[in-house]
């Protein structure tokens, strides 16, 4: 019987973070009372977001836009590393021990999130963690400015299962390359996640863990 391939699969904002990312970024570009404005400015929106009645992705589009939308791509790439390399403390320790053991093994790792791979991905240059791959949401630019879209759709809920699929299909040849479309009997998939919008890759995975939120001890 052939071997599969085990993956990791790692949710971002409070499964290896003890606070979300997207409100923190913010705060440190913008500060704390213009974050605390524009919660208020579209507090409506984010009721009818907490009610099911407005879509998570809309909402989280208007805010990235509000604070980012216009910015030039070189300069939020920078405050994102800046970001990232400011705000270490806001990992878990504990998992992110749990990612190095798993790529010392040699397993394969990926970091499925709803937020923004620009930002994302410093947080593990950061620690020096070469070899996973973040899978997030993108963003979309034009002439070089951000657009304050998204060009993907928002990385929650079955989208992470559709990403993990997408980035395990594999195109084979070189002269005349062949798609071979995602085999899921060929993967034991371990996935680790702390809300709803880790439901279906938990679900999906052969084992998926529910991480407990607690801070980081001082």
């Amino acid at each position: 019987m052939e071997e599969k391939e085990k993956i990791y699969c790692f949710d971002f904002d409070g499964t290896l973070t003890t606070h979300d990312t997207l409100i923190e970024i913010i705060r440190y570009h913008a500060g704390s009372w213009k974050l605390l404005w524009s919660f208020l400015l579209y507090s409506p929106i984010l009721v009818l977001m907490k009610l099911h009645l407005y879509p998570n992705w809309k909402a989280k589009q208007l805010i990235f836009t509000h604070f980012f939308g216009g910015m030039q791509i070189e300069t939020f790439n920078c405050l994102c590393k800046q970001f990232a390399k400011s705000r270490q403390s806001l990992l878990r320790p504990h998992m992110i021990d749990l990612i190095r053991q798993v790529l010392e093994a040699r397993q394969q790792v990926f970091i499925v999130s709803a937020s923004i791979d620009n930002w994302v991905r410093p947080f593990f240059d950061q620690q020096g963690i070469v070899g996973l791959e973040v899978i997030g949401t993108e963003v979309e630019t034009h002439h070089g400015l951000l657009t304050g879209r998204f060009s993907t759709p928002n990385c929650y809920g079955e989208e992470k299962v559709r990403r993990i699929s997408q980035a395990l299909t594999i195109t084979k040849g070189e002269a005349k390359p062949v798609v071979v479309p995602f085999d899921r009997t060929h993967y034991y998939i371990v996935a680790y996640g702390d809300s709803r919008g880790d439901k279906q890759m938990l679900a999906f995975a052969d084992e998926g863990y529910l991480v407990k939120q607690r801070k980081n001890k001082s």
